[in-house]
């Protein structure tokens, strides 16, 4: 009996179809024969297997002659996937050549080297995606970077905020990341040569050597010591960053989320004419991307845990990390994955309500300014612990009686005294008060360009 697909990556719901093929078990063979390839090149250059097993080996590591459907047809019967691999290819070279397949290697060689192979094909694309990302987020700070807005604290108004600086701050996080994978990438992708216990006990003085040649083949880079298998501390840190990672996207998530509550109505996600909100209310409108985003990165928080339990090995290694981590990799990848292009799409279609923004602003009835007549009263000297406790007794007027803050300042006695109408009314203009925030887009602008060459056209 046959079953439809159960996980939703399988499904073709999540995740886009080029990373998933990094990660599907076809590629993954072709990974671990490209290992063995390049092992057995570096043997022959070394003289340590002979140089024409070495060339006859390499030209037989490919699907072509070592298909997907003959691996897994020997695995039936080996119940070891590295173990088939090599029978493989030992069925299919010459009778000189049989003895030097897989010559002084362990099977975690090659499932350790080939998973650091997916995962530099993979870090290309979400290197190239986060990039774009960042530049749409660039693009978005400067096209919003002069529309005041209302900054919120604990979810109440605090104080006036460029809109664009959301996408500043968000962008500078995403370049963090990417510094932050750079330095990871000496130790998340390493190949690994070195025998039983990874003391390179077959090969001996050449072992070094071979690893050498072999990680300049393949563009990883030589573990410096292992036991069998790479220590895991290197995949607990590459999970870990696509956690950090998705928790930023969860953030930028969730603020869309927030500014596309009823009350606030600052943001919508795009809407199809044809979609559907709600079974039940035709008027809905959800923001279910975002929301899809904050789902997922719950799932991929929770990736860092079982990484970490791998870490903690029996001896020179056990088999306890293997299974959960053909789960947990592959699919921290494809999460994020997913959770990028979903970011991406949703800023790309947005609708940002700038009327609705602005307006906002002026929903406490001008109490969001209260901060700058603060520093007005500082000033003209009054202690802060004096002026603020003026203006809390004149923000509780405003809310009581229902007006405008402006308005009970300039009748308030005291403060007229000290604070003309002219200061009044600068204080009460918006634009006034994203200057900051004006400086921190353009230095953000200045980074991206810097770093990643965007140019927001």
């Amino acid at each position: 009996m046959s079953y439809s697909p159960i996980l939703p990556i399988d499904s073709g719901r999540y995740g886009t179809s080029e990373v998933k093929k990094i990660f599907s078990e076809e590629s993954r063979l072709r990974y671990m024969l490209m290992v063995e390839a390049a092992v057995s090149k570096a043997e022959g250059l070394l003289k340590i297997i002979p140089e024409e097993a070495s060339k006859e080996i390499c030209s037989k590591c490919s699907i072509e002659h070592v298909s997907y459907i003959m691996w897994k047809d020997i695995e039936k019967v080996t119940m070891h996937e590295t173990a088939s691999l090599v029978e493989a290819i030992v069925s299919v070279v010459s009778d000189k050549a049989k003895p030097w397949v897989h010559y002084g290697l362990t099977s975690n060689d090659i499932l350790d080297t080939a998973q650091s192979l997916q995962l530099k094909d993979y870090i290309k694309i979400v290197e190239r995606k986060l990039e774009y990302l960042i530049s749409i987020l660039g693009s978005l700070a400067e096209k919003y970077s002069n529309l005041p807005s209302v900054g919120r604290t604990h979810g109440q108004h605090a104080s006036i905020i460029s809109f664009g600086q959301k996408f500043a701050v968000w962008a500078n996080d995403l370049l963090d990341h990417l510094n932050r994978l750079n330095e990871i990438k000496p130790r998340v992708l390493v190949c690994k040569t070195l025998g039983v216990v990874g003391s390179g006990s077959v090969l001996g003085a050449e072992a070094l050597k071979v690893m050498q040649l072999v990680g300049e083949e393949l563009g990883l880079y030589p573990v410096k010591a292992a036991t069998q298998v790479v220590s895991r501390e290197n995949y607990a840190e590459f999970i870990w960053w696509c956690a950090l990672v998705g928790s930023t996207l969860d953030k930028i998530a969730t603020e869309f989320r927030n500014l596309s509550r009823t009350e606030i109505d600052e943001f919508e996600e795009e809407f199809s004419k044809d979609q559907i909100g709600s079974s039940a209310v035709p008027s809905k409108r959800n923001p279910i991307s975002c929301e899809k985003v904050s789902s997922l990165s719950k799932l991929l928080r929770s990736m860092p845990l079982v990484a970490l339990e791998n870490i903690a090995l029996w001896h020179e290694r056990d088999l306890t990390n293997s299974a959960n981590e053909r789960f947990i990799i592959p699919i921290s990848a494809i999460i994020l994955d997913e959770m990028i292009e979903t970011v991406c799409r949703v800023l790309s279609k947005m609708s940002i309500k700038e009327n609705v923004v602005r307006a906002n602003i002026e929903r406490t009835k001008g109490l969001i300014y209260s901060e700058f007549v603060l520093d007005i009263l500082i000033r003209k000297g009054f202690s802060r612990s004096e002026a603020h406790k003026i203006l809390r007794e004149l923000s509780t007027r405003c809310r009581v009686e229902g007006k405008e803050f402006k308005e009970i300042l300039l009748k308030d006695e005291l403060v007229s005294k000290f604070i003309s109408r002219d200061e009044v009314d600068k204080i009460f203009v918006p634009e006034n008060h994203i200057e900051g925030s004006k400086e921190i887009i353009r230095r953000t602008l200045e980074r991206i360009r810097k770093e990643i060459g965007s140019t927001y056209s």
